[in-house]
């Protein structure tokens, strides 16, 4: 990466889930599917049939990309609506409400992009869980505009130094589907005999 290209917006959700993830997927190129990763892509298949339409009172686009020159970010949509001139965005996710806000941060960083595309402020947006059939809706506050600040440049300096960080074993590596590349206990258990010898 130079300091003109662009960050996928899909990257700030992988660094915000895990750095040494994100560094996996767009430094080194790696990716592994499994469960999780195949029935996301099916419904995002499923959610990109390219189009616009009315449902009600509501304009719908689906799959169109989003690109902000003021943070050098790009990415696909979901689905991106208008009710009474006010548009918003909806990020698709296969299971339910996660524990983290990595999903929350991808909706903000949409709306930045939006924001800057139609020259209006973008004050909500809203992640559709698949499982549950409920959308949750994101207030994109000052707080997590500035959240989504700071990982777009801390991406930034991820892909423009290539170097990776360290692998960290949380809860989150359970359903990673590159759990198996970077190993996280083994590392531990590596570090904890080097410093009893």
């Amino acid at each position: 990466m130079n300091e003109t290209d662009y960050i996928p917006i899909a990257a700030l959700n992988q660094y915000t889930y895990c750095q040494h993830r994100c560094w996996r997927m767009f430094c080194a190129g790696e990716f592994i599917d499994n469960q999780y990763t195949i029935e996301g892509t099916t419904l995002h298949e499923r959610v990109h049939t390219t189009g616009d339409g009315n449902h009600d009172e509501i304009w719908q686009i689906r799959a169109i990309w989003l690109k902000s020159d003021r943070y050098k970010l790009i990415g696909k949509s979901d689905l991106i609506e208008s009710e009474n001139g006010q548009w918003y965005p909806i990020e698709y996710k296969r299971g339910r409400k996660a524990e983290w806000d990595n999903d929350e941060l991808q909706v903000c960083a949409q709306a930045l992009c939006l924001e800057e595309m139609t020259g209006q402020s973008i004050n909500t947006g809203y992640i559709y869980y698949a499982h549950s059939h409920q959308r949750l809706r994101v207030d994109i506050s000052q707080e997590l505009r500035q959240s989504a600040i700071a990982t777009i440049e801390a991406v930034q300096t991820l892909l423009l130094t290539g170097v990776m960080p360290k692998a960290i074993k949380t809860k989150r590596c359970e359903g990673c589907s590159l759990y198996s590349s970077c190993l996280p206990q083994a590392l531990e258990k590596v570090k904890r005999y080097q410093e009893a010898n």
